[in-house]
């Protein structure tokens, strides 16, 4: 296991985190066979940069991120804010106040060390101090899918063929 510090990013960590977002964005679609939705990758990775604008500008108040650094570089990220207009609509609002994890990524050279781990139990003690004890995820990458299943159990919602996109909750 890597020693990595975890903490809030800065002004300073936007344009590593951006080719961040960018590289392991396009990694995981590689890994599901997606490369060629070109579209929704660019739509993912401007996705992220936004929602991670707006913690910076907010200082975590709507979305508030955590990243992993080993060395000095980021090597994961994890994100909770308010859940998406999919989990909204496809739940019928049975979600609607209950705070999204999201942005569980981690570089890919760094994959299967537990650093996943060490950020999901970072943003678990986060939400707990605030004394927040549901959460929903949602992701439509199969290999995420299996993670969320090997530690969550089955979801409560599943969308099937949702652009290849299925909702774990």
């Amino acid at each position: 296991m890597y020693k990595v510090e975890i903490r809030r990013p800065r002004l300073e960590d936007i344009e590593e985190l951006n080719e961040f977002f960018r590289l392991v964005i396009k990694d995981t679609f590689a890994r599901e066979g997606l490369s060629e939705l070109v579209e929704e990758i660019e739509h993912e990775i401007e996705e992220k940069n936004t929602i991670l604008k707006g913690d910076l500008e907010s200082n975590g108040k709507n979305h508030y991120f955590l990243i992993a650094l080993e060395r000095n570089r980021i090597v994961g990220s994890i994100a909770y804010g308010p859940s998406n207009e999919l989990i909204n609509r496809c739940t019928e609002g049975a979600y609607k106040n209950i705070f999204e994890i999201g942005t569980v990524f981690v570089h890919p050279d760094y994959q299967r060390k537990g650093i996943g781990n060490i950020l999901l139990n970072s943003i678990f003690f986060t939400l707990h101090h605030k004394g927040v004890e549901e959460f929903c995820l949602d992701s439509g990458y199969k290999n995420a899918q299996k993670i969320w299943k090997k530690k969550f159990g089955e979801p409560n919602y599943l969308l099937k063929d949702y652009w290849v996109r299925v909702v774990i909750i």
